[in-house]
């Protein structure tokens, strides 16, 4: 089964499906940005027409596409980067501003979406200049949890857990910072929406939200579409926490030399390689990797195993949010 948090190849095993939607060309607000769309994205909260920060168009990309047996291709240039997908389609993204798409015949909307806010988008605001984590993270009270972690170490689960504790949601898989002052780093907030497993989502619903349609049955989380309980404000970085399971909710906050390669491996941009880090790009994400660090404090959080006693972890976030750095 495949989740949110499957690796990039992941997106090869989706059989391809039928019908596309109509190709108007739409505005919506994500992460500080104006983004005109051709591709619907129902996920993002809609904006009025305006200049756009970023433009999605659809039509041919004069690249050679990977093969059923290549399953994908991913290629890094200075200016443009190419990932695509044999089973969901092509994209190219242009200067940071500017993403074409090419779907794979007969794919709709609803798939091309998937790969499109999640590592498609996580790289354009890698491009940039944001610092770019694969984690969720929750607004409390004027500061902020982020969650890192192993596929199935709960990050979304968590996340939810602290909404219905009546906390808001800042971005959920793809949380981009604004590191322009180092001394104070910013979480640019995403969209809202949040992606659960079945099973944590029947335990903890995170409130009012609408559960969109399933994007394809190969994909076991569902998308829920918050109507509310989101940040649309930016939040400084206050903690972040790597997750992993324990007997009992702990919180254990690691020293420097740790947290440095933490913050690395969880950054989303290390997914692609080493050929996605040009020279300046290198340089550039290991300085703010390292601001970070140095100015945000990193824990490891355990949280107990069973969704009966995720509440235990949200009590202890709370008093170590409230109890300021460690």
């Amino acid at each position: 089964m495949m989740s949110g948090n499957a690796p990039l190849a992941a997106y090869n095993d989706l059989p391809l499906r039928h019908g596309r939607a109509a190709r108007d060309r739409r505005f919506y607000r994500a992460y500080g940005l104006t983004i005109a769309s051709e591709v619907t994205l129902p996920e993002l909260e809609p904006a009025a027409p305006a200049a756009a920060d970023v433009l999605i168009t659809i039509g041919p990309i004069d690249l050679p596409k990977p093969s059923l047996e290549a399953a994908t291709d991913f290629r890094f240039e200075p200016d443009r980067q190419y990932l695509a997908w044999h089973a969901v389609g092509a994209f190219l993204i242009t200067d940071g501003c500017r993403i074409e798409i090419e779907p794979a015949p007969g794919v709709d909307d609803t798939l091309i979406a998937f790969p499109l806010l999640g590592p498609v988008m996580a790289l354009l605001l890698h491009r940039r200049g944001l610092l770019v984590l694969h984690a969720s993270a929750i607004a409390v009270a004027g500061s902020s949890a982020i969650f890192m972690g192993d596929k199935g170490a709960g990050k979304s689960t968590t996340a939810s857990a602290m909404i219905r504790a009546g906390h808001e949601l800042l971005t959920d898989d793809v949380v981009a910072l604004d590191m322009t002052n180092p001394n104070h780093p910013m979480i640019v907030p995403g969209f809202p929406q949040i992606k659960l497993a079945a099973d944590a989502a029947a335990a903890i619903s995170p409130g009012e939200a609408e559960v969109r349609p399933q994007v394809h049955p190969a994909i076991d989380k569902m998308q829920h579409r918050l109507h509310g309980a989101f940040s649309h404000a930016k939040v400084p970085a206050t903690r972040i926490y790597i997750l992993e399971r324990g007997e009992r909710a702990d919180v254990t906050p690691l020293p420097g030399i740790a947290a440095l390669p933490a913050i690395i491996k969880f950054s989303y941009v290390t997914r692609f390689g080493r050929a996605a880090l040009p020279s300046n790009f290198a340089e550039m994400h290991l300085r703010q990797c390292a601001w970070l660090a140095d100015r945000v404090g990193v824990c490891r959080l355990e949280v107990p195993t069973g969704l009966d006693r995720i509440g235990e972890a949200v009590t202890l976030i709370e008093r170590d949010l409230a109890a300021g750095h460690p």
